[in-house]
């Protein structure tokens, strides 16, 4: 059976905010309806009727379990437009990307969207199990005697809201945690974290002064760019932040760090046939993409490396060279994690380590997150991988050709490698 290509055909985003500030009243599915009628409106969708909507939210509330199928009828497109939701951390954007593409590259649909969101400020809360079985119970009693006799069973600390910790289960470590393990073993200095997350921010505002970002951001409740973003930091400014999660001796800091963040991506595809009968360029196509995991629990350092995996998989089937590439876009959840990365694949020890046959080759820093990465746009887990796909295809697209390297890395040890191709 002959396969389609793959072509990306549009992208949309609203800008990434920090947790509890531009959109500290909203919602999941109000964020993704914004990046979706922003798209919708900018590529000429009103009325269309698509082959499918797929994406999700890494954290969502339990009356969002058709989240994507209640924010695509609240759009402008078909209402007869499938949609789903899937989810796998932060891989999720580009996992979303990876199902249309397939249905696409199958022929089963001529187009679709793949979409994220996280509205962090907006996470709900747990309960503790004696609350909730009292809850249940009281919902069940007839009398009002008996629905206050089971509300006053619980104790008072029951009562209290169980906030989201972030925490891998099997260690009880959050990621931040994880990744002060990996900077310490696989010793990457402070300097260099610091170096990487400037670089991040002065690329991120060169590429806001250019321009560049005008055809890809809609502005959304009363925010126009990522407010993470910050023009005034330097090495000084960072090398003064204290460390966010081994306070005596770690490395991590708030500015080399990611934080929680809301916000919502999409990104359209389509094969050739309908990109040229509704009049719409071929920015780029997605030729190639591989998920890996890792195990974390006994290998603690590694929890964020699975990319190791997936790109030395993904090379090998594309017959192609780590160093071939004309950009590299690396989501950079971590500075630590990203380097770390980078030092494994440039090494035939650490390499091997994996079991690799050797190191995959060393990349062009020149090259990497070009237009800034994810320490500076900040990181709403499932909206990421529709931010760094697009700034993909948009970069090939003005290059005019070229081949382009997309690597995320996960919670619970995962992660992911795409290439993109002009």
């Amino acid at each position: 059976m002959e396969t389609k290509k793959v072509a990306i055909v549009g992208y949309n985003r609203i800008p990434f905010a920090r947790i509890n500030t531009a959109y500290a009243d909203k919602g999941n599915q109000q964020l993704l309806e914004a990046a979706l009628n922003g798209l919708i409106q900018q590529y000429h969708l009103q009325g269309k009727l698509l082959g499918e909507v797929a994406g999700g939210a890494v954290i969502k509330h339990i009356s969002e379990s058709n989240l994507i199928r209640e924010s695509v009828m609240n759009t402008p497109l078909d209402p007869a437009t499938p949609a789903c939701d899937l989810q796998q951390a932060c891989d999720t954007g580009i996992e979303a990307a990876i199902y249309i593409g397939n249905k696409i590259a199958l022929g089963q649909i001529d187009s679709g969207i793949a979409c994220g969101v996280e509205a962090m400020s907006n996470i709900p809360f747990e309960s503790s199990p004696r609350l909730r079985k009292a809850l249940l119970k009281a919902n069940k009693e007839k009398s009002a005697l008996g629905k206050i006799k089971q509300l006053l069973s619980p104790r008072l600390k029951d009562w209290m809201p169980i906030p989201y910790k972030g925490q891998e289960p099997k260690t009880g470590l959050v990621m931040g945690g994880h990744t002060e393990i990996t900077a310490k073993y696989y010793e990457i200095s402070r300097e260099e974290q610091d170096e990487l997350a400037l670089k991040s921010h002065q690329n991120m505002a060169k590429a806001y002064d250019e321009g560049f970002f005008d055809d890809m951001i809609t502005p959304a409740f009363g925010l126009d760019k990522d407010n993470n973003l910050r023009r005034d930091t330097s090495l000084e400014k960072l090398s003064q932040l204290k460390p966010a999660f081994d306070k005596q001796h770690g490395t991590l800091t708030a500015g080399n760090s990611t934080p929680f963040t809301d916000g919502a991506s999409a990104v359209l595809l389509a094969s050739e046939e309908w990109a040229k009968a509704n009049n719409l360029p071929v920015l780029a196509y997605i030729t190639f993409s591989e998920v890996a995991g890792i195990e974390y629990v006994e290998n603690r350092q590694n929890l964020l490396l699975a990319p190791v995996f997936a790109a030395d998989r993904m090379l090998r089937k594309a017959g192609m060279n780590l160093e071939e590439f004309d950009f590299y876009e690396i989501h950079e959840a971590f500075a630590a994690q990203v380097l770390a990365t980078l030092k494994i694949w440039e090494n035939d020890d650490l390499a091997k380590k994996f079991g690799l046959d050797k190191a995959l080759g060393k990349i062009d820093r020149g090259k990497l997150n070009v237009k800034g990465g994810s320490l500076a746009a900040a990181h709403p887990f499932a909206a990421t991988g529709g931010r760094i796909i697009a700034t993909m295809a948009k970069l090939l697209h003005e290059k005019g050709r070229g081949k382009g390297f997309i690597s995320i890395c996960a919670a619970r040890g995962q992660g992911v490698t795409m290439i993109i191709e002009k």
